[in-house]
C-alpha cells in the first residue's frame, strides 16, 4: 500500500497553550485535523463561555489560510462555577464540554476539584443539558503514580457514573488495562481518548538507561501490558475509543530541568505516528473511524466532509522547532524516522 485517504480526523483533546505558543501550535494542528477539542488549563483558566469565545478567536487568528479547522472549546470546572454557566455553555456555538481536573494532577490544575461532591449541582446540569464531562482521571497526594488512574475509577469515576447514569463522560488519555475495562464494560454514554505516545511507549521508554524528560507525561506511561491492551482497544472497532493526542507543548528548557514539566508534543506528526502505530498492529483499515468517526459521533458532530492522504514516505521528524521565548520545541519520535507522511494538501 503506498497511500492511505481517509476523512480528516479530529483531536478529541489538544492543549494548544496561548499568545506566542498558538504562533507554533495552532498551524501544526490544523495541517491534519479539522477539529479539535481544546483543554481549558490556561493560567488564568478558561472558566466562563465569554473567555471560551475570547480564547477561540485568538486561536482563529493564528489558522493558516489554506486549513479549514475549528477549535472547539472547553471550560474548567471549578468550585465556584454556578449551574447557570452549564446552561450557557449549552446555548453557545463554541462549548463543547467541562473539564475536570483533579487538584494538583497535572500543569496548571491547581484551580481543580477537590472533592467530587461538590460539584454535583454542575453535574446535575450537565447531564440535563446533555453536556459532556472530560476528566483527567487520577487521584493526588501520596497515592502511588502508576496507581492514580487505578485508584479514581475505583474511588470516583465508578459511583460517579452509577449517580449520574445518563451523564456523558470522556475518560481522557486513559493508560491501564483497568481504564479500557471500565470503559467497555459500562453504558455508551462513556467513551475513552487514547494518545499516540501511550500506544508506543511504557514506562521502560520513560527510565530505563536513563531518564528521558520528552517522554515524561501525566498520566505517567505504565507497564507493557497496559500498553497492549490499549493498543488492543484502539483497534478494536469500538466506538467508545476514539483519537486524543494529549499533545501538550513544553519549551525544551521546561522539559529538560530539574522539575521537568508533564507533557508530549504529538501535534506535529500525530496522524503519522497514528499511522504508524496501527500499521504495526496490522489495523490500517481501522484508523479512520479511530481518528475520524468515533469522536465526532460521541460528541454529536457532523462527519467531516473533507479527507486528508498520508503516503508511504520516509521522512525524520526534527530534532525540534523554533518556539517561545527563545526556546526550543523537542516533538515526539524528534530525530526518528517515520514510514508515512501527510500529502500536502
Amino acid at each position: 500500500m503506498d497511500s492511505i485517504t481517509i476523512t480528516r480526523p479530529d483531536d478529541m483533546h489538544l492543549h494548544l497553550r496561548d499568545g506566542e505558543a498558538l504562533q507554533t501550535t495552532v498551524p501544526a494542528t490544523a495541517k491534519q485535523f479539522g477539529r479539535a477539542i481544546v483543554m481549558p488549563n490556561l493560567k488564568p483558566a478558561i472558566t466562563s463561555v465569554d473567555l471560551a469565545h475570547e480564547y477561540q478567536q485568538r486561536i482563529s487568528g493564528q489558522v493558516p489560510i489554506n486549513c479549514n479547522f475549528q477549535a472547539l472549546m472547553t471550560l474548567y470546572l471549578t468550585p465556584d462555577m454556578e449551574p447557570a454557566e452549564v446552561r450557557k455553555a449549552k446555548d453557545s456555538e463554541h462549548v463543547f464540554g467541562f473539564k475536570y481536573y483533579p487538584h494538583g494532577a497535572t500543569t496548571h490544575s491547581e484551580e481543580g476539584i477537590t472533592g467530587m461532591a461538590g460539584i454535583f449541582p454542575l453535574l446535575e446540569a450537565m447531564e440535563k443539558a446533555g453536556m459532556p464531562l472530560l476528566v483527567h482521571g487520577e487521584t493526588t497526594g501520596d497515592d502511588d503514580i502508576f496507581d492514580r488512574e487505578r485508584l479514581f475509577i475505583e474511588k470516583h469515576l465508578e459511583p460517579l457514573v452509577e449517580k449520574f447514569p445518563n451523564l456523558k463522560v470522556v475518560l481522557e488519555h486513559i493508560t491501564t488495562q483497568v481504564a479500557v475495562d471500565f470503559v467497555s464494560a459500562v453504558g455508551d454514554n462513556v467513551a475513552a481518548t487514547i494518545t499516540p505516545h501511550h500506544l508506543m511507549y511504557n514506562r521502560n521508554d520513560l527510565l530505563a538507561g536513563g531518564l528521558k524528560p520528552h517522554h515524561y507525561c501525566m498520566p505517567i506511561l505504565k507497564r507493557e501490558h497496559h500498553r497492549q491492551a490499549l493498543l488492543a482497544a484502539a483497534i478494536s472497532g469500538s466506538p467508545k475509543f476514539f483519537l486524543g493526542t494529549d499533545s501538550a507543548p513544553h519549551t525544551k528548557h521546561a522539559k529538560e530541568s530539574a522539575c521537568g514539566c508533564a507533557g508530549v508534543f504529538s501535534a506535529l506528526s500525530a496522524i503519522e505516528l497514528y499511522a504508524t502505530i496501527f500499521e504495526a498492529a496490522d489495523a490500517l483499515d481501522k484508523l479512520e473511524a479511530f481518528a475520524s468517526f468515533y469522536g465526532a459521533d460521541f460528541y454529536g458532530l457532523p462527519r467531516s466532509e473533507e479527507t486528508i492522504t498520508l503516503v508511504q514516505e520516509e521522512w525524520t521528524v526534527p530534532e525540534s522547532i523554533p518556539y517561545i521565548e527563545n526556546d526550543m520545541l523537542i516533538p515526539m519520535y524528534a530525530g526518528e524516522t517515520l514510514n508515512w507522511r501527510l500529502q500536502e494538501a
